[in-house]
């Protein structure tokens, strides 16, 4: 199969385009600079330059390429997020899941593409009512906090275009949060320099449900995709963690003070409402659908181990 992967040089995209060429698929890579030029073709691919932002570059790259598949990956989230101003550090990622996507799709219609899958995210989107892990039947929050508005609607626009556009053939993979390479929850990623700061506090006791995704279990998540069941998908590992758990765990496993508490009030004025829900009313995601449909499971199945496995330098006591 000939697969062209937007945003190859992200951290999935450098995570996926290893797992298609083994597999034996012919792989493009759409880039948006240079930089990355002589990595995409190490690894087999060949690579594209264009602003998925720019109809015309992107038709040109798929009349050029001529795919089967198409695997969007476009983001461009910063690795530092200010949650206070979580709309203005997503505002390129909306477009590229708004614009960006729409580009890809039209091109791809005109060349017959037959598969397309899309990166989504399930890491907050879900309304935080009912129980504490969601399947992909429950519905996105209706009234979500302004901070995160034209984010949960521009994921709302790709699922919707995605699976319009390719009713037999479309596919979004909503995924956990990342860790691992190229992530912010890296081994020297700004979540953990927090976390070695006292930084990243637990607020409102922590009881938020986060569901987390190994950045390789993201990547071959999106190559099981190739061949499953048009749909949505939630991605994440089997055990949703705790707020309070896993940054207590991630701040033994790097050496660092435990980490302090913080009230609600106090939290609130520095990081508002928004993300005060996210530290103590989050939900947690299922993927039972994609074990049975995808045919696909983490190779790190429980959060712990993985963050045993990526940040240990002392061994935890938890």
């Amino acid at each position: 199969m000939r697969v062209l992967v937007a945003g190859a040089g992200g951290a999935v995209g450098q995570q996926l385009i290893p797992l298609l060429t083994r597999a034996r698929h012919a792989v493009g890579g759409l880039l948006r600079s240079e930089s990355k030029r002589d990595a995409l073709l190490a690894m087999g691919a060949t690579p594209f330059f264009a602003d998925a932002l720019d109809p015309s570059a992107v038709q040109a790259i798929v009349q050029t390429f001529r795919p089967d598949a198409i695997i969007n990956q476009l983001t461009a989230i910063p690795q530092v997020i200010d949650l206070a101003h979580f709309d203005r550090d997503f505002a390129l990622t909306d477009r590229l899941r708004t614009e960006g996507t729409d580009n890809l799709i039209a091109a791809a219609k005109k060349v017959n593409v037959t598969r397309f899958v899309a990166q989504g995210f399930a890491g907050s989107p879900y309304a935080r009512t009912g129980g504490g892990v969601k399947t992909e039947e429950d519905p996105f929050d209706p009234d979500p906090p302004k901070q995160f508005r034209n984010t949960f609607a521009a994921l709302r626009h790709l699922e919707s275009s995605v699976l319009g556009s390719f009713p037999e053939g479309g596919v979004v993979l909503r995924y956990g949060w990342f860790y691992g390479p190229r992530t912010s929850l890296s081994k020297d990623g700004p979540m953990v320099q927090a976390v070695r700061k006292r930084m990243l506090p637990i607020v409102a006791g922590g009881t938020g449900l986060w569901s987390f995704l190994h950045i390789e279990d993201a990547a071959s998540a999106a190559l099981a995709a190739l061949e499953g069941k048009a749909g949505i998908y939630n991605i994440a590992d089997d055990e949703p963690a705790l707020v309070r758990d896993w940054i207590s765990m991630l701040a033994e496993l790097v050496g660092a003070k435990p980490p302090f508490h913080v009230p609600a009030w106090i939290a609130r004025m520095l990081i508002g409402d928004h993300g005060v829900a996210m530290m103590r009313d989050n939900r947690g995601i299922s993927n039972g659908k994609a074990k049975r449909e995808l045919g696909w499971s983490a190779r790190y199945p429980n959060w712990r181990d993985g963050f045993a496995s990526e940040f240990a330098e002392h061994e935890p006591s938890l």
